[in-house]
Parts: C-alpha cells; sequence; structure tokens
C-alpha cells in the first residue's frame, strides 16, 4: 500500500458489525468465569476449559488469559444461545471491525537528545518495553536499530515471528494475531506510531527535504515491541489478544493508536483489556480520536487510561498562496518542488463546476470542467486531502489550494502531495473565493518557502482532536493531556516522493501520532521510578503540564480562541517536569472497581474486573471523589445554593522533605471555592496528606460550565490540577 492510499486522519476508527441473523458464523466474545473451585494449572488448562463450551475446537479464534477471562469464537446466533445457558457463561459481546485511522517533538517539548556514541545512563527510558499494538513494523528502518541497546529485561517473555535475524535488542518482539501470521507492516502507520514512541536516533531524516534534523523516540532507549492487530482490519478480538500478549510478554506501557464510537466500559473490549493491564501495573496509553472539533467525540475514556488529543507544534512546512492583487496567505505542503516563482496561474474554484460536490474534488468530479494548466481551489473534507490533489492532477490542473471549512478553522496539514499545492486556512479560502468572484481573470501562485521554525501560536489545538465532556463518564474530565499529532516526521516502510536510497520518513497527522509521544513520556518516567504505579505516572505526566503556549498564552483551539478543558485536558506534555512532579494522586486498582460499582450492575462490572463482583458488598466511589488528578464537580440546582459540593483527594510527596504546598484557586467568581486543609506540610518522601475541595454557587452566571485549576505550590514545584465544574 502507497502512502497515497492512507485514511485521511490515520487512527483507527470503529464501525460496529450490523446484527446479523441465522446461521451465519459470526466472531463474538465471550466472556466466561470458573467456579471459585476451579483452579488452572496452565494457559493450556485454560483453553481446554474454554473449548468445552465450543461445539468444536475449531472455532476458537483466540483464547484470552491475561486481560480478560474468556475467549472469541466464531459461532452461529442459535449456538451463541445454547452457550449461553451453560455453567459460568457471564456475556457474549459481538466483534467490532475498526479501521485504520520526529525531528521536531523532542526539542520541541524540551526533551535534550542523546547523542549517538555517548555513554548512557538510565536515562531515556532504559530498561522499559513498550509494547505498540498497530498495523505492524517494518522492522530493518533504522529506527528500529539495535546499536547500542542493552539486552532486554530478565522478565520479557515475548517473541519475533520475523526471521531472527530482523529483531535486536530494540525491536525486541514482534507478533501477528490478524490474518497475515507476518508481523510486517503493509500499511506505514504502526512503523510511524512505534517509531515516535521509542525510534532510535537517527541522523539525517527529512520528508521530500523537508523538516530535516535527527529524527528520534520520545524514549530512544526503550525497548519496542509490536503486537500486529490490524491488516486489512481490525477487530476487537484480535485486538483483545494483543493486549492480552503484550500484558504476558512483559510490557510495561502499552501505546494504542486505535479507537473508536465510545460504549459502556462492559462491551468494550479495550476498556476490559486495559483495566487488567492498569490492574498489573502496566500503563496505557490511547488516542482521543480523531472526530473533533464537535463536543463528546472522543472514545478511551475510562479512568484508567491516559487519554491523547492532538495540538500542533511550532514548525510550519510553509507554501505560500499569492494572488494577482497581491494578497498572500501562508499554507502548508510537504512536496515543494522547484517551481517558478515569477509565472502566475490562472485561478478557478472546483465548486465552479456543475457537478454536484465537485468543491470537494472527489474523483471524476472534474471531468467537463476546465483545469487544464490551472490552480484549483479545493474545499476541505469529505475526500481523503492527497486524493484531491490527484484528481486536480488527472484533469490537468497544473496546482491545488485546499481550504478549510469553517469547522477546521486555521488548521492545516503538511502533505506530500503529487502536485504543487497549498492548504491554507477557512479565512484565506474565502478570501480567496472572493478573490476569484472579483475579477474576470483571476491568477495564482504558490512560492514555497520550506520549513520555518519558531511558528506561532503553538502548540494549538487542532481541529480533528477529538473533545469531551466523555458520554461515558462525564464526571471524570477528559481527554487527560495533550501531545503533538500534527505533521509528525516519523520513520515510513514506503518511499515517499523520488527514489532515494536514504531510509524514508513521513509526514502524519492524527491523535495516533500524539498517542506514542505520550507512550515514550509515560517509559521516561517508568524509568526514573521503576516502582510507580500506572496511575501515579498519569498523575505525573498530568499536573505538570502545561495550560499555556510557547508565548504565555493559553492554549487556543483551531479557531485561535482559548481552548476548554474538554480539548486540552491538562494541557501541553511537559515531560521535563513530568520527571520530577512533586506530588502525585494515586489510584489502586481495587477504587476502579468502587467507581464502576456507581456506574453498573455487579455483572456488568464483574465483566470488567475478570472476576464475580458483589457490588453491594463494595464501598462506592462517586465519579468527583476518585482519586483523579483532574476536578470534575456537577452544582445541582438547588434551592440552597450556598450548599457546598465537597470533593476529597490524598496526594503523596514524590519530592524532596520537608516540603509545604499551599493551595491557589484559579476559577471565576461565579463559583466559591474553600481548599482545607490552608496547607500540607509534609517531613518525609512518600508521606501522603488529604485535601477537601468545597464548590458552591457564587454570582449569578449564564454558563453551562466554568473551568479553572487548583494548583498545589512549594518552593520547588507546582503540582496543578485542572478543575471543571458545571451548573444543573
Amino acid at each position: 500500500m502507497g502512502s497515497f492510499n492512507l485514511p485521511l486522519l490515520p487512527i483507527l476508527l470503529l464501525a460496529v458489525v450490523a446484527a446479523v441473523t441465522g446461521d451465519e458464523l459470526r466472531t463474538f466474545i465471550v466472556h466466561v468465569q470458573p467456579h471459585e473451585s476451579h483452579v488452572f494449572g496452565t494457559t493450556d488448562d485454560r483453553t481446554t476449559w474454554y473449548k468445552t463450551f465450543l461445539p468444536e475446537d475449531e472455532r476458537l479464534v483466540h483464547s484470552y488469559h491475561h486481560v480478560a477471562s474468556g475467549f472469541a469464537a466464531r459461532l452461529t446466533e442459535q449456538e451463541l444461545d445454547a452457550l449461553s445457558a451453560m455453567p459460568g457463561f457471564v456475556t457474549a459481546v459481538p466483534n467490532h471491525v475498526y479501521r485504520l485511522l520526529t525531528t521536531h517533538t523532542p526539542q520541541f517539548l524540551g526533551l535534550e537528545l542523546p547523542q549517538r556514541g555517548r555513554n548512557y545512563t538510565s536515562e531515556f527510558g532504559e530498561g522499559v518495553i513498550i509494547g505498540v499494538l498497530d498495523s505492524g513494523v517494518y522492522p530493518f528502518h533504522p529506527s528500529f536499530s539495535g546499536y547500542g541497546m542493552p539486552p532486554p529485561p530478565a522478565k520479557w517473555k515475548g517473541r519475533c515471528d520475523f526471521n531472527a535475524s530482523a529483531c535486536n535488542n530494540k525491536l525486541i518482539g514482534a507478533r501477528s494475531f490478524e490474518s497475515d501470521p507476518s508481523p510486517l507492516d503493509q500499511d506505514g502507520h504502526g512503523t510511524h506510531t512505534s517509531s515516535t514512541a521509542a525510534g532510535a536516533v537517527v541522523p539525517g531524516a527529512q520528508v521530500l527535504g523537508q523538516a530535516a534534523g535527527t529524527a528520534s523516540g520520545m524514549a530512544p532507549r526503550a525497548h519496542v515491541a509490536m503486537y500486529k492487530v490490524c491488516g486489512n482490519e481490525c477487530t476487537s478480538a484480535d485486538i483483545l489478544a494483543g493486549i492480552d500478549a503484550a500484558v504476558g510478554d512483559g510490557c510495561d506501557v502499552i501505546s494504542m493508536s486505535l479507537g473508536g464510537p465510545t460504549l459502556p466500559f462492559y462491551e468494550d473490549n479495550l476498556a476490559i483489556g486495559t483495566f487488567a493491564a492498569v490492574e498489573k501495573g502496566v500503563f496505557v496509553s490511547l488516542a482521543a480520536g480523531n472526530d473533533g472539533p464537535t463536543d463528546s467525540t472522543l472514545s478511551n475514556d475510562a479512568p484508567w487510561m491516559l487519554t491523547v488529543a492532538a495540538g500542533t507544534m511550532d514548525r510550519l512546512i510553509a507554501a505560500q498562496v499569492r494572488l494577482g492583487n497581491g494578497s498572500t496567505f501562508d499554507g502548508e505542503s510537504a512536496f515543494q518542488p522547484n517551481i517558478s516563482t515569477t509565472v502566475t496561474y490562472p485561478l478557478v474554484y472546483a465548486g465552479a463546476s456543475s457537478t454536484p460536490n465537485a468543491s470537494f474534488c472527489g474523483n471524476g468530479s472534474l471531468d467537463g470542467f476546465d483545469v487544464k494548466g490551472k490552480i484549483v481551489l479545493c474545499d476541505r473534507g469529505i475526500v481523503a486531502r492527497l486524493a484531491k490533489g490527484a484528481e486536480v492532477k488527472r484533469a490537468g490542473g497544473f496546482g491545488m489550494i485546499m481550504a478549510n471549512q469553517f469547522a477546521d478553522g486555521y488548521s492545516t496539514l503538511a502533505d506530500a502531495h503529487v502536485l504543487p499545492a497549498s492548504h491554507v486556512s477557512y479565512v484565506a479560502g474565502v478570501a480567496i473565493k472572493e478573490y476569484i468572484n472579483s475579477t474576470a481573470n483571476p491568477v495564482a501562485q504558490i512560492i514555497f518557502k520550506g520549513t520555518v521554525l519558531g511558528t506561532s501560536p503553538a502548540p494549538a489545538i487542532t481541529s480533528f482532536s477529538s473533545r469531551g465532556p466523555s458520554i461515558q463518564n462525564p464526571g471524570i474530565l477528559k481527554p487527560d493531556i495533550t501531545g503533538p499529532g500534527v505533521s509528525v516526521l516519523a520513520a515510513w516502510p514506503f518511499r515517499v516522493g523520488p527514489p532515494s536510497t536514504e531510509p524514508t520518513f513521513n509526514l502524519e497527522s492524527g491523535t495516533s501520532m500524539s498517542t506514542p509521544h505520550l507512550s515514550g513520556i509515560a517509559a521516561l518516567i517508568k524509568s526514573k521510578y521503576p516502582d510507580w504505579s500506572p496511575s501515579a505516572i498519569k498523575s505525573a505526566i498530568m499536573t505538570t503540564a502545561d495550560p499555556d503556549d510557547r508565548s504565555g498564552k493559553p492554549i487556543v483551539d483551531e479557531q485561535y480562541v482559548p481552548a476548554n478543558l474538554f480539548a486540552t485536558g491538562a494541557g501541553q506534555v511537559n515531560p521535563d517536569k513530568a520527571l520530577d512532579p512533586g506530588l502525585v494522586y494515586d489510584i489502586a486498582p481495587a477504587e476502579y472497581i468502587g467507581f464502576l460499582c456507581g456506574m453498573y450492575t455487579s455483572k456488568e462490572v464483574s465483566v470488567i474486573a475478570r472476576r464475580s463482583i458483589d457490588c453491594s458488598t463494595i464501598t462506592v466511589i462517586p465519579d468527583r471523589m476518585l482519586n483523579y488528578p483532574s476536578i470534575t464537580v456537577m452544582l445541582p440546582s438547588t434551592t440552597n445554593p450556598t450548599a457546598p459540593v465537597v470533593v476529597s483527594r490524598t496526594v503523596k510527596n514524590v519530592g524532596e522533605a520537608p516540603a509545604v504546598y499551599y493551595p491557589h484557586v484559579d476559577l471565576p467568581a461565579s463559583v466559591q471555592v474553600k481548599v482545607t486543609p490552608s496547607s500540607l506540610q509534609f517531613t518525609e518522601a512518600n508521606q501522603a496528606q488529604n485535601f477537601t475541595v468545597s464548590v458552591w454557587r457564587g454570582q449569578s452566571t449564564d454558563a453551562k460550565i466554568v473551568e479553572g485549576s487548583l494548583r498545589w505550590v512549594s518552593d520547588k514545584h507546582t503540582v496543578r490540577s485542572p478543575v471543571s465544574i458545571s451548573f444543573a
């Protein structure tokens, strides 16, 4: 598959399989729980028990051992009905079908890269294993070189299903769980994400001469294991098998740049599998989704997941549009051929064609419309970005301007177009259309300016990044964090542009790209603090994030207005600060069970927990009371508006001792807040202290939601929690 066949925004997006009736065989994920007296000596014993549920052994697709109690099997509806009456059966979920969705980011995030040949310390993720669930990997890319890497930790139990020489001390494992038994990447997505997380240092990286520099993953000393769960399609049965293997193999971090429509957690096999991973001490980083900027479009929103949004960085692969009236507009394109800067070309809007929806420049839409030798203005949307340029080129056009629709605002992307092109903002597109309509002979040029660093605003939330609030648990603020996800350069298995002997890289955009940045940063923290729990690592990432951009102003969204918490989460990740957070909010796995019992029935919680749970015997933890690093409060419409809603939290000192932290509340006057006690005093390391936050209505407001932060500040640390308050 060439690079031009990629989806619009590379993230694995769920398409729920339509219900099928009759005798057709379908794959179901069947959750079962043995009687307490039933003890399995080996995984083979468990698989043998699973087969007792099936009409034939050959129907078994996957047997789960670590992160789910159950199996995937091919069954008819009638067979499933019979199976559901058997002792030990809990529930069955249809198999869902999914489809597939840097040189500069380490420096942009403030990380100093290791230099090739120097002596390494335990920095840069050393000793940590990142399991990536994706489309496979191209093992021969220098980003996966084992040069100078130590062997994997003794706990590693995985395997390499390439020829032995393809794996090494960097790429320590590669397995496939879909129909193709080879873990080789036929798409590019998995090679890109895994090298973003933990790719080796590779000098001289570039795409079509742009974004040149030294490529490196976030954790260049960490080990990578690829679990191929996507080929022609990705299914929840295969993904759950990949999580199961990654946990069993000994991965410390699991990175999944995939997702889909949000489901109740007991029906969401990603939520079920990752809950078990976190319970076993494995950190999980997942993409928020590419369905923004509409509210409540994110997925992967369980509280045990790190849910990652996507922002821009301070780099533009600049392609300027100059009109015949002298107006100029800055756009982007990775393909920057050497063309005249003096010749102008006739300019035409594809929407002027009589063909319906021609403005989107879909395949065949420009037939019968004279674009020969012209620059064609196409609207973004509906049709894949690269396919628009291909249609313009097919129809004889010289170049393309791709203009955003209103929803995408100022968010532009640097793509490897097939002809001279520039992707411009909505505002620029409106102005260009006005110019076309104002003159009989509109003309334009595209002037390539190359890679420009230090652009602003940066970061900004990009339009496609999915937004909260979470549908499944609105009492937990999601997303959690923002990472770079626009025009990210990373390893690529295929040629991009003209033939070359150089290693190939590509610029890709999506929350698929921001997620492995956070997976790598989690590996950095895990390497420094190997005993920290996944929730402590998440807390360190969230409470040290930057709510402001590089110029010190609040992070903006695609319309260049301040972004809300449902776009940014805690803010832009700051790796250096995350390695020294001062305080952490920890959550024991048992607390998630109390949280889930506040949402679901005992049977539903039992599916997630992989064991029988009786919620009547469990202390329920309301969502606002879960010891989360962010705070979400709903103020009821009550006859007593000054009645406070109380939130409690526990923080553990992981910084210097003794230390004293003082609270600072940044919220509008429409809410009143009291924090008790008035200071937190720590006399020793790992000491825990409790505090409460009481919130009640203040000055009247028409706002449905107000937001701000609670900061605990000591001489050396600021520990910041985003606060979201809604009015019923």
